[in-house]
């Protein structure tokens, strides 16, 4: 699989990698049960197939899924590019809020070590923006871990043009975690020009848009539970919009062979700035689709489906 190197000086990342959101279990933003046999038989496939990084946090599943991807790569640890996320933090009734105070970041970071099972954090990340704590003092510390070697690179999730900007006044800012898909194209405005001139690696997230670009969606087929049963993004009017595209993209997916998945995919990785698009999976045979996302789109197929976009969704 394709590599890309992941900001100024990062790591060599492939285009695909493993999104573990959805093996975290039941909580407020859950995917409904899993079974962790599956989900750890999804990682060592996804391993198998040359994916060669795994994003979690520790939120998912209120610390459930780092502790399945720590007992799943626990031999294999040095060949994982290993990143999590800290800043959404939980009490004793799973009640979770955004923080990112100094004392809680160095708690979160020894959790997750511990958790993970191991003595260091490949790619060490904000989840959210806090509005209550200055943005120069969580960073400080996470330029902090990154000295003492409990972090090797440390970035950031769906932070803006000023809130980046404020970062790098600290300290370079590695990478930045954005939403961007066909249906959500919002941070190719500005974000994504800022981080190809800044040199920031961008790892995108939901570029299938949480399964509802695969061309498998189905509401019906939902655990109660699911998060994305109350998510405004699949509720109409938008939901009738969306699936409209996809039906108008099977033909070009065609085209090249593949399922409307992959091509959402890949649509997302022919941005510059995109260095790899996390992809999630809970079983063997989505790790099995998901790498066929690596495959380039050509110029007149980029400029329909922009059209599409335009026409359906508006």
């Amino acid at each position: 699989m394709k590599k890309k190197e992941l900001g100024r000086g990062g790591p060599e990342l492939t285009v695909v990698g493993f999104g573990a959101w959805a093996i975290g279990g039941p909580w407020l933003y859950g995917w409904g049960a899993v079974d962790d046999e599956a989900s750890a038989g999804a990682i060592r496939k996804a391993l198998d197939l040359g994916i060669n990084w795994i994003d979690t946090a520790a939120v998912y599943g209120l610390g459930h899924s780092e502790e399945v991807v720590g007992r799943t790569i626990a031999g294999i640890r040095d060949e994982v590019f290993l990143a999590t996320k800290c800043g959404m933090v939980w009490d004793g009734r799973r009640n979770v809020k955004i923080h990112l105070g100094p004392k809680s970041i160095r708690k979160e970071v020894e959790d997750s070590l511990k958790r993970l099972k191991t003595d260091y954090i490949d790619l060490y990340q904000f989840h959210w923006p806090d509005p209550e704590t200055p943005v120069e003092e969580s960073w400080n510390v996470m330029t902090e871990l990154k000295k003492e070697g409990k972090v090797k690179y440390i970035g950031v999730c769906n932070f803006n043009v000023p809130l980046l900007s404020r970062c790098a006044s600290v300290a370079p800012v590695q990478s930045l975690q954005p939403p961007y898909s066909l249906v959500m194209q919002d941070v190719a405005a500005e974000i994504l020009p800022y981080c190809l001139q800044h040199d920031i690696g961008v790892v995108a997230y939901s570029p299938m848009m949480s399964g509802l670009l695969t061309g498998k969606f189905d509401m019906n087929q939902l655990a109660d539970d699911d998060w994305r049963r109350k998510d405004k993004k699949f509720q109409e009017p938008l939901i009738s919009k969306e699936l409209a595209l996809v039906e108008r993209l099977r033909p070009i997916a065609a085209k090249y062979g593949k399922p409307v998945g992959n091509l959402a995919v890949a649509w997302v990785n022919m941005n510059p700035a995109v260095t790899s698009s996390i992809v999630g999976a809970r079983t063997v045979r989505q790790v099995e689709e998901n790498v066929g996302s690596d495959f380039r789109i050509g110029e007149s197929d980029m400029q329909t489906i922009e059209q599409l976009h335009k026409e359906t969704i508006g």
